[in-house]
Order: C-alpha cells, then sequence, then structure tokens
C-alpha cells in the first residue's frame, strides 16, 4: 500500500513539473545583450569624405600643371615678333595665335566706336573703347584701344585721331561670358562683353568687309606716360602680359587639407566606437 501511494506520488509530481515547464517555455527571454552596429550613415559619410577630397585635390594638381604649361606657351608666343596680319584673316586658325602681338596700319573709324564697361586700372573706375580700324586693303578689325576712365570719357572727343596710324596689339577671342553679365545691347550702345561676332556687325557687318578679329593694343610705356594719358582722356592699352587668371594652388590645398582633416576626424570616430562598450539593447523572443 505504501509503494503504491509514493508511485502515486512520484507520478504527480513528474506531471506537475512538466506542465510547469511547458508553461515557462513560453515566458520571453528577458534581456538578452547585443551591441549597437557602429557602421552608421555618419560613418559612411565621414569615411567617403577624405577620399572625395583627395580625388579633387588630385584632379586640381592635374589642372595646376595645365595651367602653368598654358601660360608658359603664351608667355613664349608673347615674346615672338609681331605678326603682319593677311588683308583677309583665316578665322579658324585665330585660337592658335591668341596672344601673339601683331602691327597694323589703318585709320579709325570714330563712328562705330563701342564703349565697353564698366571696368577698373588702379583704382579708377571707367570703361574700355573699341574702335574698328579701317586698313590699307580696305579690311576692318576691332581694336580696344584700352582704358579711359568715367571722368574723363566726356574728354574722348578731344583727342580723335583722323590719320593713318600704326597700332601694335595682341591677338584675342571672346572670353567666356560670366551668367552675371548682361547682354549686350547694341541700339542702345550698351557693352558689357566683347562679343566678337556681334561687335563686327556693329561696325558695318561682312558688306562693311569687317572681320570679327579683335586686337588689344599694347601699352608699353611707363607709368607718368600712363597717368598723363589718362588726365587727358587718351586711352591706355593693357600690358604685354598673359592675364589668365591661377587659383587652381589654392583649391589643391584646400581639397588635401580637407582630405586630411576629414582622414582624422573618420579615425578617432571609429577608436571611439570600437573602444566604446556600447549600450546593451533588449532583445525578447
Amino acid at each position: 500500500m505504501f509503494n503504491i501511494f509514493r508511485r502515486s506520488l512520484h507520478a504527480t509530481t513528474r506531471l506537475n513539473l512538466w506542465t510547469f515547464g511547458r508553461r515557462t517555455s513560453n515566458v520571453p527571454a528577458v534581456y538578452k545583450a547585443r551591441r549597437e552596429p557602429w557602421l552608421k550613415p555618419v560613418m559612411v559619410l565621414v569615411g567617403v569624405m577624405p577620399i572625395f577630397t583627395f580625388a579633387l585635390g588630385t584632379w586640381q594638381l592635374k589642372r595646376l600643371k595645365w595651367k602653368i604649361n598654358l601660360i608658359d606657351e603664351l608667355e613664349e608666343k608673347l615674346q615672338l615678333a609681331p605678326l603682319s596680319l593677311p588683308p583677309n584673316v583665316n578665322l579658324s586658325v585665330i585660337p592658335d595665335f591668341v596672344f601673339r602681338r601683331v602691327r597694323i596700319r589703318g585709320k579709325w573709324d570714330h563712328a562705330h566706336t563701342m564703349i565697353l564697361g564698366p571696368r577698373t586700372r588702379e583704382g579708377l573706375h571707367g570703361v574700355h573703347i573699341v574702335t574698328p580700324l579701317v586698313r590699307e586693303n580696305g579690311s576692318t578689325v576691332l581694336v580696344d584701344r584700352g582704358f579711359v576712365s568715367n571722368e574723363q570719357l566726356k574728354s574722348l572727343g578731344d583727342h580723335l585721331e583722323n590719320d593713318e596710324v600704326e597700332v601694335l596689339g595682341m591677338l584675342r577671342v571672346s572670353p567666356p561670358r560670366n551668367r552675371f553679365t548682361p547682354d549686350n545691347d547694341p541700339t542702345s550702345g550698351k557693352w558689357y562683353w566683347p562679343e566678337v561676332d556681334k561687335m563686327a556687325e556693329f561696325a558695318g557687318g561682312h558688306d562693311a568687309d569687317v572681320q570679327p578679329v579683335y586686337i588689344e593694343q599694347i601699352f608699353d610705356g611707363h607709368a607718368g606716360d600712363a597717368l598723363s594719358r589718362l588726365d587727358k582722356g587718351i586711352p591706355v592699352g593693357r600690358a604685354p602680359t598673359v592675364d589668365l587668371r591661377n587659383s587652381h594652388l589654392s583649391y589643391v590645398i584646400t581639397w588635401y587639407a580637407l582630405s586630411g582633416l576629414t582622414s582624422m576626424m573618420f579615425l578617432r570616430l571609429w577608436a571611439t566606437r570600437r573602444n566604446s562598450p556600447g549600450r546593451r539593447m533588449p532583445r525578447f523572443g
């Protein structure tokens, strides 16, 4: 009898333990530790920045070498003996002769003078005077005679040359227009940038044998002579130098500096997150 009772009690205990196990097996885990992922968008962004800025710096370095070689080439052209322009200039080859000095003779066509402005020279505000030059063979080219201050612009008509003149200048092409530069308005006499084709049309165009050839007159006198001409309202030409802007070195320094700075930021952020114990995030299930 006692054995029967003991077996019954043992069976009941096993049943209760089995039932308790079934119930507790459905209870979710209270806490399972895990680390936050360290690869986040901010890490990706900081990691990409050094590569991107380094690539930009390398590209600007190549541009710097290209610009230096171009300036050297143009300086060599400028030192060559002046050319004599043919009666009819081959317009397609003008880009190959930019900054070459030329010597031409002719008479000014003052009736088609164009005022190009605003311009500045050594702190003075003024304009450039562009006048067609009728050459000995009858063809006409455009000559930027140089700078005149606003105060002396009214005196320009007092120094008109009607005799034949000889001009020493350099060949140029229409520069790219800045997006903030207004459109030229020939009918109102407003010229903001040297749009050579439109200037040639204004001066008579093909019917008057005006060629879209743009020449900047050279002034190689001393500073006192230039000041005297400015006081009299006589245009002062440009210096015989290459005036191409070269800012690529500053860009190279800027991009490489940013690359180094962002590299240090990435390494520091990576080391900080690596050594951090991280937050313990609860995960159920």
